[in-house]
């Protein structure tokens, strides 16, 4: 298998474990909600992924493609950003270098104004939840700036956008070291990504969650948050939570609050995860 198909199946991959994750106020196999059922994703993810690791591509032009790609397959925005999470990750894991960090922050830098462009068009047709209008560099209008210099004005109220001017710390740091927990715990699939989801939730205050309904009702999710983490830590089964989980679910939906960028963060994790393994293999066998 080539690299771009181990990178567009390790895509696939984390996107279907994230939707077989009892992740509560996001969709998944055991409850829809806000309009989107786990197929929704599947499908997505499958569009998406011969978009997102298109050989000779930039990471704006990835970026559009994939998100037209799965706004046709699946009529809706389910997977903006992860999209916008899982691109650069993939544009440096196809450098074939065993430091995948080291890899992105080359990628990051080389950002232009032409990623901006493609990647603003791409948000327009998305047209996630809450987006709103800014002040300055507003994606409803054309590009003026570099995508690095777009994030990094996004980045103090967007996670997703963080990542780009962090080099993807909460990813790197907070998933990595939630995901290497749980399986020293002996926590496998669907639970560890359960983990690392209630990590994200239970430590930032949920963006997408903070743009439709304000930052009072982000930090409510995640206080709440905290304490289902604490109770499902507690449990030497990780299955015995699944009813704390859909209570939690429950609510989350019926206030219609969407944690969208734990999510998203959660997949990417998933994702840099399994592209570590794939460098690590490459470098070995060279």
């Amino acid at each position: 298998m080539s690299l771009q198909s181990s990178v567009a199946e390790a895509f696939i991959s984390s996107c279907r474990d994230e939707i077989l994750a009892l992740k509560p106020g996001n969709v998944h196999v055991f409850a829809e909600g806000h309009g989107m059922t786990a197929e929704h994703f599947l499908v997505s993810a499958a569009a998406a992924a011969p978009l997102l690791t298109q050989p000779g591509q930039s990471v704006g032009a990835r970026i559009r493609g994939a998100v037209e790609a799965s706004f046709d397959a699946a009529g809706l925005n389910t997977n903006l950003g992860i999209i916008l999470l899982c691109v650069p990750l993939a544009a440096a894991a196809e450098r074939g270098i065993p430091d995948l960090r080291a890899a992105l922050a080359t990628v990051l830098t080389a950002l232009d104004h032409a990623d901006a462009v493609d990647t603003f068009q791409a948000i327009t047709r998305a047209s996630p939840g809450g987006l709103g209008n800014a002040e300055r560099y507003d994606v409803n209008k054309p590009a003026t700036i570099g995508l690095n210099e777009a994030m990094a004005e996004a980045a103090p109220r967007d996670r997703i956008a963080f990542q780009y001017v962090s080099q993807f710390e909460d990813i790197f740091v907070t998933g990595f070291t939630q995901l290497t927990a749980a399986r020293k715990r002996g926590i496998s699939a669907p639970w560890d990504t359960v983990t690392v989801y209630l990590a994200f939730l239970a430590k930032f205050p949920d963006t997408h969650i903070a743009r439709k309904f304000g930052p009072e009702a982000a930090e409510a999710v995640r206080t709440e948050a905290l304490d289902v983490l604490t109770r499902f830590e507690s449990r030497s089964n990780p299955a015995d939570s699944f009813s704390d989980l859909m209570a939690f679910d429950a609510k989350l939906k019926a206030q219609g609050r969407n944690p969208g960028t734990s999510a998203d963060l959660t997949v990417a994790t998933l994702f840099a995860d399994r592209l570590s393994s794939i460098l690590l293999k490459l470098h070995i066998n060279d």
